[in-house]
């Protein structure tokens, strides 16, 4: 097995994987401007890949080589499913699998998959292994969270007893969603386990990392190996460069903006609604005098042209 997480420089910063948001447009604007050590695709259903649908679907796990190195996550409560689903992530040429095990999105957890894997190790531990048996040559990690009505770690001393190469813990409980700080005070303890269980399984913290020496301070902090970031990388391509987005001159932040735009539309235009787009307006025109007006004419916005020409028009006035 081809294991590239045993050839990445500590401390690791990686980008958290998120439904219609790390797509490949998205990524593509990380990999220009400020690269993390490791991409993540948004999550794909592994049962879906086994349906008709296949085809659509794969192309949320549409990547380019200078992404790498690039994990595919998926999603299933099969077993059988997650087999098949992972030789196509293999046969794509991803370097690693990664699977949720953390999602409380309650129709992922109807299914078996998400969170609701914390309810039934046996069934996760089969998941794991199926992924294994379908991809044999690729490193296959997991992502999950602290527990599910309450911290347990006993789950994640059974995902540890299976000797991942990765374990990515989003530190908070399926019931508390993100509507609590993340409960760094207890990754020491998460990261005490692995040393027990598993020394050789690298720990990714994920929850609350704010810039790059926030990740550094809770790195140092918990001994984990690395954080993984959502939330905080929103209209800021330029996070792992280590920038301060404030300090992006406005109209440079626009025009990168605009490049998303089009990328997305290009990339992924024909079988997304370019709506998709409006989540991430709202987070590169924000912090200005004069960026409320903005963004409210580009959530009033249709298509790309629209967003090109209120742009320009805003650059004309401004400079």
């Amino acid at each position: 097995m081809n294991n590239f997480w045993s050839k990445l420089k500590k401390p690791l910063f990686v980008i958290a994987p998120m439904a219609n948001v790390t797509d490949v447009a998205f990524r593509s604007m990380f990999a220009k401007y400020g690269r993390p050590d490791v991409m993540w695709t948004e999550f794909v259903s592994a049962d879906g890949l086994c349906s008709p649908g296949r085809e659509i679907l794969k192309r949320d796990l549409a990547f380019s080589d200078v992404e790498r190195p690039i994990v595919a996550q998926l999603f299933s409560g099969h077993p059988d499913k997650m087999e098949q689903a992972a030789t196509l992530v293999q046969e794509l040429g991803f370097d690693g699998l990664d699977i949720n095990m953390g999602c409380p999105d309650r129709a992922v957890e109807k299914q078996g998959a998400g969170s609701a894997h914390m309810k039934d190790f046996e069934n996760a531990k089969a998941v794991i292994e199926a992924a294994r048996k379908g991809a044999p040559n690729i490193p296959i990690s997991v992502k999950t969270r602290i527990g599910y009505n309450k911290i347990d770690l006993n789950w994640i001393e059974n995902l540890l007893s299976l000797n991942l190469p990765v374990l990515t813990v989003h530190l908070r409980t399926r019931k508390e969603m993100s509507d609590v700080s993340a409960h760094w005070d207890i990754m020491p303890d998460i990261v005490a386990l692995r040393d027990k269980i598993s020394p050789g399984t690298l720990i990714i913290g994920n929850g609350d990392v704010e810039n790059i020496e926030d990740g550094q301070n809770k790195i140092k902090e918990s001994g984990c190996d690395g954080v993984m970031v959502g939330r905080g990388i929103f209209g800021n391509p330029w996070f792992f460069s280590g920038k301060v987005v404030d300090d992006i001159p406005l109209k440079e932040r626009l025009e990168v903006m605009l490049e998303h735009a089009q990328a997305f539309d290009t990339l992924l235009g024909d079988i997304k609604n370019f709506a998709i787009m409006k989540k991430h307006f709202k987070a590169y025109v924000s912090g200005w005098d004069g960026a409320k007006e903005l963004r409210m004419k580009l959530m009033e916005t249709h298509d790309l042209s629209e967003v090109i020409k209120i742009v320009k028009d805003y650059l004309k006035v401004i400079q």
